[in-house]
């Protein structure tokens, strides 16, 4: 699950890696940008030395209740400071944050926090704690505060954090990242977007992404000393208003809310010309939508294709316009590897991608069977995804092998919903498939076998709440069928299924 001494020091030897880590960068930042404002929400706005101070504060108090270094806590906060605060008192006491999104439910909180063995949770508010019954719970507005004081901190190679995979089966892989992977990904991201200390970058979309966290993200933002806005939500109602107000000069979507911006940005009676930059990531930008963001929002796209293992690719700045709007950018490092392997496993510039570097991980956390299967013996991961890659080196997203549904940049393994379907006494098998869609790129379909009579669609989607799963991953079709088609080998042929759609 490590790097090989010998990629450690090459990347250390040509600077990627500065053994450093995220509470020693705090530290400097606070030092440098002390009264210039870091993070701005609707009802807060804190300077780089406030940020600073809380999080020791709250380090101070998780150490006096027992929290250590290399315990695990489970962190699911909406777009506020405090998630912020959370993160860096965590990373200061080598503790290891596992983000959980705004959307999750009981059933994935409480499988993060036992799978975890975690020793806390951090969660917005009282009717959260029901989420990991037995896992003592934080809530925000009352976390522990304690007067500063000398803790002894993790190193730069060790881990820093979990953060959770896309997942093509059951509920998600977690992914540990180091202090010197990440703070090389984000600040190498930095410098790709151009950021300086007057940016002012929006995080629309939840914290907890590893988009909006770290491409270049908040964290990016903090560490080229520029102020991130913390939108409640995406929609251009809410933030259009911040982008006029804090003059906001980069801002991060799925592909699904590009769309909606574009349609809104016709009426809207907002400024948005300090706009530079939209970024656009998290699933395939369409090259016609692609187009639309320079006329209509009067600023420059950016495509961003990556994934919370590792590899993070741009559409540079000054990339021509056909580069921008036809492919998903190019990888950040020189010592990126990319391996593109056709079904014959030949390497060719189309079909499927491997990939190992600087910040792409070796393994996933407690996941040895998987990992067998996921990497290669040299240490490069298979990501799922279907790439084509131009003369020019970038590339173009062509569709993923993996079994996964992308529905608007929000994961879903069709495996974990079907074993809540079928906790349902009338079905008797399922099948969730992506179907395709001109607006999120693809919905989610279910395809039932039933035990008698059929259980009407609304009833089934109701049964799903109460299993206390995402809204996201909730079917948005459902088919009844009498049979599923299946492989030469039995099994249950998923591209059929698709095909039928």
């Amino acid at each position: 699950m490590h790097w090989s001494e010998q990629e450690a020091a090459r990347y250390r030897a040509k600077g990627y890696w500065r053994g450093e880590t995220f509470g020693g960068m705090l530290r400097e930042l606070a030092r440098t940008y002390a009264a210039r404002p870091a993070l701005i929400s609707p009802d807060a706005r804190w300077t780089f030395e406030d940020l600073d101070e809380r999080a020791d504060r709250l380090a101070a108090g998780l150490h006096a209740d027992g929290v250590r270094a290399g315990d695990r806590v489970v962190v699911q906060l909406p777009n506020v400071p405090e998630f912020h605060q959370v993160c860096f008192a965590l990373f200061r006491l080598g503790a290891w944050p596992v983000f959980a999104l705004p959307a999750h439910r009981s059933a994935e909180i409480s499988y993060f926090c036992e799978f975890t063995e975690a020793a806390a949770y951090v969660c917005p508010d009282d009717a959260h704690r029901s989420y990991a019954p037995g896992t003592p719970a934080y809530v925000l507005g009352d976390l522990p505060d304690a007067e500063p004081t000398d803790l002894p901190g993790p190193g730069p190679g060790d881990v820093a954090f979990l953060q959770l995979s896309g997942g093509s089966t059951g509920l998600p892989k977690l992914i540990p990242r180091t202090h010197d992977d990440y703070l090389y990904s984000f600040r190498a991201s930095a410098g790709i977007c151009a950021l300086r200390p007057d940016s002012v970058y929006l995080c629309a979309l939840p914290a907890a992404h590893n988009f909006p966290m770290s491409s270049p993200g908040v964290f990016g933002a903090l560490s080229a000393g520029a102020a991130s806005v913390l939108a409640p939500d995406p929609s251009p109602g809410t933030c259009f208003p911040l982008i006029e107000r804090e003059r906001v000069t980069i801002a991060a979507l799925v592909p699904p809310l590009a769309l909606v911006w574009l349609d809104a940005a016709a009426n809207t009676r907002h400024d948005l010309s300090s706009l530079e930059v939209l970024q656009v990531g998290g699933a395939k930008f369409g090259s016609e939508a692609a187009k639309r963001v320079g006329p209509e929002l009067g600023c420059r796209l950016q495509q961003v294709f990556g994934m919370a293992e590792g590899l993070v690719n741009y559409t540079r700045l000054d990339d021509d316009e056909e580069l921008v709007v036809t492919t998903q950018g190019r990888p950040i490092s020189p010592d990126d590897e990319i391996r593109i392997l056709g079904d014959d496993g030949r390497e060719s510039d189309e079909g499927h991608l491997l990939t190992r570097g600087p910040y792409t991980i070796k393994g996933y956390w407690r996941a040895d069977e998987h990992n067998r299967t996921a990497f290669t013996e040299d240490g490069f991961y298979r990501t799922g995804d279907l790439v084509r890659r131009t003369p020019t080196g970038h590339l173009v997203v062509e569709g993923r092998a993996k079994d996964q549904i992308n529905r608007g940049g929000e994961k879903i393994a069709g495996e974990e919903v079907e074993n809540h379907l079928l906790a349902h006494p009338a079905v008797h098998d399922a099948a969730v498939v992506a179907v395709p869609d001109p607006y999120l790129g693809e919905r989610a379909c279910a395809y039932l076998i039933c035990r008698g009579e059929r259980p009407a669609r609304a009833e089934l989607r109701a049964f799903l709440r109460e299993r206390g799963i995402a809204a996201f991953k909730i079917p948005d079709r459902y088919e009844f069928v009498d049979a599923f088609p299946q492989t030469a080998v039995g099994k249950v042929s998923k591209r059929h299924l698709r095909e039928r759609t």
